[in-house]
């Protein structure tokens, strides 16, 4: 195997040493490449941690579609294919590369993936992240009561190779569901939530997530507001918050695609997030080059660095909002997983625009005067209403695209 590397301690570090550690989204189906991916991440003039994204096959677990396509040379797939490869074929991969100063995550997407870790834990990885509501609300159909019973067994897997020398890290996806038009307070909550589940079944090294939304300020009070709430809810964890840059449409703009990248790394930094996800100049284009990742990882680091750190303030409406949130799931149960499906069968925890069976979908929210996200409509939320339903919450296609496209246009807007 290779050496282990945890990535918990290389956060650390990082931040021991005033740097921000940026990390790709990178993922290729041929070993080759996906090696060339990791050794350009490693060498950029960045603090960075590597990344294995999977491809769709894997993580709809349909690893016979992934095996034919490695026998057809591996064209066909859009991330690496960690269950169908031979092991001996990823650790050769890995070897040399992942290591105390640069550990490698698995990054996937799956709502059943025991398989997924039982093959990253073989070839000597241990970090990887997802959750059993984020990633089974957005991304299909299977019920929340099968992707927890899922989540449950493979935490616990993961939690199982913890070893002297090896602490297994897990990260939530919770502060990016569906990427936009959900208000931080709902996104806070639902990181902290799974984070609590991850530490329930064994998991002592976590991260917790949120996604860049609409209004700067609005993050860092978000990303203040959730470590605020780590820091009381879970005691004993090795926690650290990573920010990702904004997962909705993005400017279709070299220029505006910067801005935005920029504007997410000097959030972090202001607001206390210790990592940030990356995304490049050709996101809305194309998957982009390994150079173009490697370039985006390096402009990342370049604003980090001409950025100074907050004071951290006390999270606002967003950790209010979100206190009252978890408070109201964690009176469910004292098991937070059956807490976390009674929530939301009740609607106590609703994701607007959310199309799956199990999201009650009572919720709406809008973009105000000011750029921030807000609640149109809090449904059944344990939250404050709103007042009478506003015309903002009809949403009409129109509308909701115009919606959509606020970050985008805002953007590429402002380099024109």
């Amino acid at each position: 195997m290779t050496a282990s590397a945890p990535f918990g301690a290389r956060i650390a570090s990082a931040r021991a040493a005033g740097e921000l550690v940026v990390q790709p989204r990178m993922g290729f189906g041929d070993p080759g490449l996906m090696r060339r991916g990791l050794e350009a991440t490693r060498a950029a003039r960045a603090a960075t941690v590597g990344t294995l994204t999977l491809d769709s096959y894997t993580r709809v677990g349909d690893h016979a579609s992934a095996r034919r396509a490695i026998a057809e040379g591996g064209g066909a797939l859009n991330g690496y294919p960690i269950v169908a490869r031979d092991r001996d074929d990823t650790r050769a991969l890995l070897g040399g590369l992942h290591a105390p100063d640069f550990p490698v995550q698995v990054r996937h997407g799956s709502a059943a993936p025991q398989d997924i870790f039982r093959a990253l834990i073989e070839v000597g990885l241990d970090a990887t992240e997802g959750g059993p509501v984020s990633y089974c609300l957005p991304y299909g159909r299977v019920p929340l009561e099968r992707s927890l019973e899922n989540w449950r067994e493979s935490t616990e897997i993961l939690a199982s190779c913890a070893a002297p020398g090896r602490v297994p890290h897990l990260e939530s996806f919770g502060g990016c569901m569906l990427g936009q038009l959900c208000p931080p307070s709902m996104l806070v909550a639902v990181s902290l939530l799974e984070g609590l589940f991850f530490a329930a079944h064994g998991i002592t090294s976590l991260s917790l997530s949120y996604a860049q939304q609409t209004s700067a300020e609005q993050d860092r009070e978000a990303v203040r507001a959730l470590r605020l709430l780590a820091g009381e809810l879970l005691p004993g964890v090795d926690w650290h918050v990573v920010l990702y840059t904004y997962m909705g449409v993005f400017p279709r703009t070299a220029a505006g695609a910067s801005a935005l990248l920029a504007r997410s790394a000097r959030t972090a930094v202001a607001a206390g997030a210790e990592r940030v996800i990356v995304k490049t100049e050709a996101e809305a284009h194309r998957i982009p080059t390994i150079e173009e990742n490697v370039r985006a990882l390096e402009n990342a680091a370049r604003a980090a660095r001409d950025t100074r750190p907050e004071p951290p303030g006390d999270g606002g409406e967003t950790y209010r909002e979100a206190r009252v949130l978890v408070e109201a799931v964690l009176e469910l149960s004292d098991d937070v997983g059956t807490a976390l499906l009674r929530a939301f069968r009740r609607g106590l925890l609703d994701i607007p625009y959310c199309l799956h069976p199990d999201n009650a979908g009572r919720v709406r929210s809008h973009i105000d005067d000011t750029g921030r996200l807000r609640w149109s409509d809090t449904g059944s939320l344990p939250l404050p209403a709103v007042g009478a339903p506003s015309r903002r919450s009809s949403v009409t296609s129109a509308n909701l695209l115009e919606t959509l496209s606020y970050v985008e246009r805002r953007y590429d807007s402002a380099v024109r």
